[in-house]
This record gives C-alpha cells, structure tokens and sequence, in this order.
C-alpha cells in the first residue's frame, strides 16, 4: 500500500464531501483504539473543525487514558481539533431501570452492549446537529463487510466512513505514519461495549490477521473444506459471522409493492 498517497487521497475525499454538503466539519467519536484515532486524525488533517467526544459509560480506565492521551496529541498538533466529554453513564443506568433485564445473561448483556453504542450514536448525532457537521464512522473493512462486528445503528450510524475500505492492518500501518500514539498502537484492539477491558479477538475467538486471511480466502472462492486444524476454525469463525451478520452490511430490505397493486 503506498500509505503517503492512500493518506492524501482520503483527506481529499472527505474535504470534497464536506464541501458538497456544506457542512463546517466532522465529529468524531474517539474510544482509546487505532480506528478512532486514526479516523480523527485524517479528519484533523483536513484543516476543516473536528470535535473529538468521549464518551463513556463504565468505561475501562485504559481505555479513557488512551483516548485523553490521543485527544490531547491532537489539540497540541491542530488547532482545529477541540473535544468534550459526556459522561453517559448515569444516563445508560437509567435506561436500565425503565427496561426489563430478565432473561438469559447473555442475550440481556449483549442487548445492554449494543445499547450504550446506541447512545453514543445519539450523542454524536446531536453535536453535529448543533455544529453543523458530519458523524465520521470509524469501522474498518474486517468489522463493517467482513464479519460485521458493529452494532446497527450505533456505531454503524454515521454519516461517512472514511477507513471502511481499509483492512485493520493497513489501518496500523496509517496509524504508524500518522504518529498515532504508541500506547494505541500496541493496544489490543477492543470495542468498550461492556465495561471491562475484553478485546475484539476474546469476543470474536479470532485474532484481526486471521481474520484479513480468512476474508481473503472467502474472496478468492474457498470454502471450509479447502481448510484443516487452525485454519478451518477460523474460516468457520469468519463465515459464521460473515452469514449471521448479513443483515448489517447490506441496504435495509425495502417491502416494494408491484406494479399491478397499486
């Protein structure tokens, strides 16, 4: 990858956006990881006015130092980067107790999870609503058209999405070049969704490279019998949550009455 020109060519393409829908800049919404950091970073670099929020509920304390500590490279290295902090805990606490939480711990844990990332999907809409600027995503390729780990309309709702054509090792390497922090860069990747410190690869049972590889094989027309030992389980992982997960990555079915009825 020819990382300088990939750089260039995506901060130009979200100027060009933001220019066409006349908005004032981006809002971001940064957790401590690589694809927060690298996806404000791209925007800070365009010169347009980026607001970087936090926004924890229950958050792990090495998530919160790395996003401080990314915020704060960022304010010292643009001038057009400013931040805020909305402390979504006790409204996340609240949620709790107007809804049911019987049920099987983990169906409830993972319903709980995705919502947090709903209310951050919320927050973010409403300072960009106020500044007049656009909800950057920052999924990668793996997470938002391989296996789909995101949450729909949480941290799958934004507005653009300048690293989904990125896999999560191109996304280090940018982060490299982009002078992302180190203590990011050697973070375990991790989605903060319930309060502790568990990353991608201890919920998904595969680490990012095994998953490029496995999305690679699909690609090129594999299946799991093509596979044995480490390999086939990980294929398997992939497809599994390539197949359940379908109904993230493709457009919303839209019910379209024939012709003929109308």
């Amino acid at each position: 990858m020819q990382i300088e020109k990939v750089v260039n060519y995506i901060i130009n393409w979200l100027k060009d956006y933001a220019t066409t829908a006349r908005v004032n800049g981006f809002v971001v919404g940064v957790s401590g990881g690589i694809d927060s950091a690298v996806t404000s970073t791209l925007c800070a670099k365009t010169g347009l006015d980026l607001l970087c929020l936090e926004m924890p509920i229950h958050q792990a304390a090495s998530h919160v130092s790395r996003a401080q500590e990314h915020i704060e490279q960022l304010k010292n290295r643009f001038s057009n980067v400013s931040d805020a902090r909305v402390d979504l805990t006790p409204v996340f606490e609240e949620f709790k107790t107007e809804v049911s939480l019987e049920g099987e711990h983990a169906i409830v844990e993972m319903a709980l999870a995705n919502t947090r990332a709903r209310l951050r999907m919320a927050t973010l809409y409403y300072h960009a609503g106020l500044l007049g600027r656009l909800v950057a995503g920052t999924g990668n390729k793996v997470e938002d058209f391989g296996v789909g780990f995101f949450t729909k309309y949480g941290d799958g709702g934004v507005d653009l999405s300048p690293i989904a054509d990125l896999l999560k090792s191109e996304v280090y390497a940018i982060g490299a070049y982009l002078q992302v922090p180190e203590t990011i860069m050697k973070a375990a990747p991790s989605d903060g969704l319930f309060g502790d410190a568990r990353s991608d690869e201890d919920q998904i049972g595969a680490s990012y490279p095994e998953l490029e590889w496995a999305m690679k094989m699909k690609d090129q027309g594999k299946t799991a019998k093509d596979f044995t030992g480490r390999q086939h389980e990980v294929f398997e992982i992939f497809m599994s949550y390539y197949t359940k997960n379908q109904h993230k990555m493709t457009p919303i079915p839209v019910c379209e009455i024939p012709k003929d009825l109308r």
